[in-house]
């Protein structure tokens, strides 16, 4: 055996931690930080070290599976595609191509294949029918960053590196690694701003990790934060504290906002938020009154009923404060790869579901109305699905009725490494390749990170003899559902996919190789086919790329490859206004879109909870994703699935401290072990997602001996009406001893 050191960013989470990876030929041994990685300098998590178990996990499908007599058996992939093109093509001809609905899930967009082929999957299936996991996530964030800011994908992000007080709700960074704000060692940089003298001020109604390790800490009622948000807006311009700084020439919209807010008076808002009028005015100076400042929100102010009003008010604070796009506010990260964008604006509602007519956004509906599409009888209901890298009967709302959906459809296909809650209804299961064993650059993440830096890492094991790569097997279901055949020359229709992307960035006047001969291009450009060509090509064609020869220092696919520990290209630095992409020109700070809800959240502060709980979620260090709940050095240990109650509740409807609470909703109920704890505010409530592994058909050994429960059973199926994300914090419930 041949003992080697590789290494790679960790692929589990957004903080995009580098790690050293010892292995044996194709055993690994040990997995360390890396200690020179230019961004996690060491700095790893338990998830991180698990990659060898995830690799060699016996439960993890390695071959294609069909469903022959409600089981699922081994087959070659000529006989899966084989069955995906006899049953999928005449449900398509039949009912056209929106009957096929596609699921992408989270892991996509932690792999490079991930990210760039469903895409093409999709423009060859060309459905509309297209649901992710961002609706139950982000997509608030995605609503307020176009429509201010005129790109979805425009996401200003806290740099926490440089500022001197840090305003942050609905976010546990100490559990999560950080979210939509991508740094490694979150609780380092955290400590290092109050080291540095400034302050760290969390808003929750659990007193989190990272809550209890800030300088302060405030409860407040789940769902209110869009309330206290305004009522902070409502003092600065009441007390003469907005000043936009360097922003003034570039914000359209002051006036209609000072309007907006004006109803939200700390004293109009306490009772709704639990938040003390006077706290809210002395948080309000602070954010003014310091020399850097930044408001940071993340899942629990999304997730919620008016997720993209705080979402909006967010980056609304950081205007108003004048600490938008100036270092230690809240800026735009520029990654490698990222290419320009036009002045398109951005707008939602292109078409809407069939059933309850919600807006698409973003390209996409909500996953709320899923199940519905497929349920509701119709000439244009769902009939087919396609699953990649999901497993929505955990991780969305309305569960049980998304299961029984899933049971009924007429065909379903899903590309995953496990037999799960949902891939067991999948009458096609294509596997998916361990992490090890393809190329990893965060396409998504770089575009997040608190510090321009770019990683890249080669495939550490190589697939197994016949295996497809990920790339391949998207496109090659792209071609079967397209009508080009499941035997399609996949190089022939992955060279027409890239020569789309060359000739579209020599024909744009934006482009650094505009005016070049694309043939020129296609030929320079290394990789290989895949997505490691279209990442040369990427980054050789970014901000610090070489242009193919026009900056001879820049970067390349061959600069990343003789980098294992990364490229530092700096800090974070203005880009306002030429990174604005809105049709004006400047920052719309009052979108009409957003205003018409300020009456529909106003309305909301006269709402006081009646007596019953309000349920909240909660995050693990060591659990991201259900899928990581079948590695045992994750799960093992104490019961993390467990109902978290304050101890005044529990002796107030007589929970024992090691009992069990049924916990009701008007959808559905639970039983659960409880866990009585100070740290969470009275009145509320907090489960864990991701659980409940006890489904008859699944096939995760791990899992299944500490199944834990299904939050998302209690979860009603509401949105938020603007972005159309699920509502799954705030839920009000009933809980009684069991």
């Amino acid at each position: 055996m041949t003992v080697s050191i590789d290494y790679r960013t960790c692929p589990l989470c957004e903080a995009t931690c580098g790690l050293e990876v010892t292995h044996e030929d194709e055993k690994v041994v040990r997995i360390r930080g890396d200690r020179e990685d230019v961004f996690s300098h060491g700095y790893i998590c338990p998830k991180g070290s698990t990659l060898g178990k995830l690799d060699e996990d016996p439960d993890r499908i390695r071959t294609p599976l069909i469903k022959r007599e409600g089981a699922h058996v081994p087959a070659t992939w000529d006989d899966a595609f084989e069955l995906i093109e006899a049953r999928l093509r005449p449900i398509i001809a039949e009912h056209g191509p929106n009957s096929v609905a596609v699921y992408l899930g989270n892991p996509n967009v932690h792999s490079m294949s991930g990210t760039l082929y469903p895409r093409v999957l999709l423009k060859m299936l060309g459905t509309k029918s297209i649901f992710t996991a961002a609706t139950v996530d982000q997509m608030p964030k995605h609503v307020s960053s176009g429509l201010m800011f005129g790109h979805p994908d425009l996401i200003p992000v806290p740099d926490i590196d440089r500022t001197s007080f840090l305003l942050m709700l609905g976010a546990n960074p100490y559990e999560s690694n950080g979210s939509l704000a991508t740094a490694p060692d979150w609780p380092g940089r955290l400590q290092a701003i109050r080291d540095r003298g400034g302050k760290v001020v969390v808003i929750d109604p659990r007193r989190t990790r990272t809550a209890a390790a800030a300088d302060e800490h405030v409860f407040i009622r789940p769902g209110a934060d869009a309330l206290f948000l305004f009522a902070i807006a409502n003092v600065l311009f009441a007390e003469n504290l907005v000043d936009l700084g360097s922003l003034t020439d570039n914000v359209s919209g002051l006036d209609i906002m000072a309007v907006a807010v004006e109803p939200f008076t700390p004293e109009q808002v306490a009772d709704a938020t639990g938040v003390a009028a006077e706290r809210t005015r002395e948080i309000a100076r602070a954010l003014a009154g310091s020399e850097s400042a930044a408001v940071y929100g993340r899942i629990g102010t999304h997730t919620a009923e008016f997720g993209a009003m705080a979402s909006w008010m967010v980056d609304a604070l950081n205007v108003l404060t004048g600490n938008l796009d100036r270092p230690g506010g809240a800026m735009f990260p520029e990654a490698a790869h990222e290419q320009p964008r036009e002045r398109r604006g951005f707008r939602v509602g292109r078409w809407q579901t069939r059933v309850s007519g919600h807006p698409e956004v973003r390209g996409e509906l909500p996953v709320s109305a899923m199940a519905e599409e497929i349920l509701e009888p119709g000439d244009d209901r769902v009939r087919a699905l396609i699953t990649i890298a999901g497993n929505p009967v955990l991780s969305t709302p309305s569960s049980d009725r998304l299961d029984a959906a899933l049971a009924g459809l007429d065909f379903m296909v899903s590309v995953d490494i496990y037999l799960n809650e949902t891939t067991r209804h999948a009458d096609v299961i294509l596997p998916g390749a361990s992490p090890l064993r393809r190329p990893h650059y965060d396409f998504a993440f770089n575009q997040l990170a608190v510090r321009n830096v770019a990683n890249y890492s080669p495939a550490l094991f190589p697939l197994p003899d016949g295996t497809p790569d990920e790339w391949q097997v998207l496109l090659r279901l792209g071609a079967t559902l397209s009508g080009q055949g499941r035997d399609a020359d996949l190089d022939i229709l992955d060279d027409g996919v890239f020569g789309m992307m060359v000739g579209s960035a020599t024909a744009s006047p934006a482009s650094s190789i505009h005016g070049r001969d694309p043939e020129e291009i296609f030929t320079a450009t290394a990789g290989g086919r895949g997505p490691e060509r279209m990442l040369d090509f990427l980054v050789r064609t970014g901000p610090y790329g070489d242009g193919y020869g026009a900056t001879p220092d820049g970067l390349s696919l061959q600069r990343l490859s003789e980098s294992p520990h990364g490229i530092d290209l700096g800090p974070l630095r203005p880009r306002l206004p030429d990174a604005l992409c809105t049709p004006s020109g400047v920052i719309e700070l009052a979108p009409e879109h957003l205003v018409s809800d300020v009456p529909r959240l106003l309305a909301s502060a006269g709402r006081i909870s009646n007596g019953g709980f309000l349920l909240i979620g909660r995050r693990d260090v060591r659990s991201n994703n259900s899928w990581m709940h079948n590695i045992d050095v994750l799960v093992k240990g104490k019961q993390r699935c467990t109902l978290q109650i304050s101890a005044a509740d529990a002796e107030r409807i007589g929970l024992e401290p090691t009992g069990r609470a049924k916990v009701s909703s008007e959808v559905g109920a639970l039983v659960v072990p409880i866990e009585i704890s100070d740290d969470i505010m009275p009145g509320v409530v907090s489960l864990p997602h991701g659980w409940g592994h006890d489904l008859e058909g699944s096939a995760l050994s791990v899992a299944s001996e500490r199944p834990g429960v299904n939050t998302n059973r209690l979860s009603t199926g509401a949105v938020d009406p603007v972005s159309g994300n699920a509502i799954l914090n705030g839920i009000a419930v009933e809980v009684v001893p069991a």
